[in-house]
């Protein structure tokens, strides 16, 4: 039994390729479902050519196919074209999503590095006591974690400078 840990959007999967260098023909390689094996009908149907032409078989216990028949290898075929039909659909709505999101002045992804004049301003705002750096880190549009990240033992130099 070979278990990948990796995403089967990887291109690199040394447990796949582990199995499949250990396997001989009339063996057969059993997933637990199609995506798992590939992210794309391409890649899948790439993978199960090469099992065939090695005289190996393909079983996925999810979706019951088992490519050493001939019915098997026509479900093989439509289960493969079925889910990267529904990898499509879900990047589309994740696409739209983010369209709708960006529309309604949501930004995604990381927030801006912090700038020299970000940590500057952040000392001078802890001068303050009764300021904590969580109250800094949101007057100056910030994370704590990021603020601490960029200038590491910052309430301690304030502390020094004061």
């Amino acid at each position: 039994m070979f278990v990948e840990k990796a995403s089967g959007a990887k291109t690199e999967r040394p447990q796949l390729q582990a199995a499949l260098d250990y396997m001989r023909p009339g063996d057969t390689l059993v997933v637990w479902k199609l995506d798992r094996l590939a992210r794309s009908l391409k890649q899948l149907i790439e993978v199960v050519g090469d099992l065939r032409a090695k005289d190996m078989g393909f079983r996925s216990v999810t979706e019951a196919i088992d490519t050493t028949t001939a019915a098997g290898e026509l479900f093989f075929h439509i289960f493969g074209a079925l889910a990267q039909f529904e990898r499509s659909i879900i990047r589309e709505r994740t696409n739209a999503g983010l369209k709708a999101a960006l529309a309604r002045g949501r930004k995604g992804g990381r927030r801006p590095t912090i700038k020299e004049d970000d940590i500057k301003a952040a000392e001078a705002l802890l001068r303050d006591p009764e300021i904590s750096v969580r109250k800094a880190a949101e007057k100056l549009g910030l994370s704590v974690s990021a603020l601490y990240r960029h200038a590491p033992g910052l309430r301690g130099r304030v502390k020094d400078q004061g």
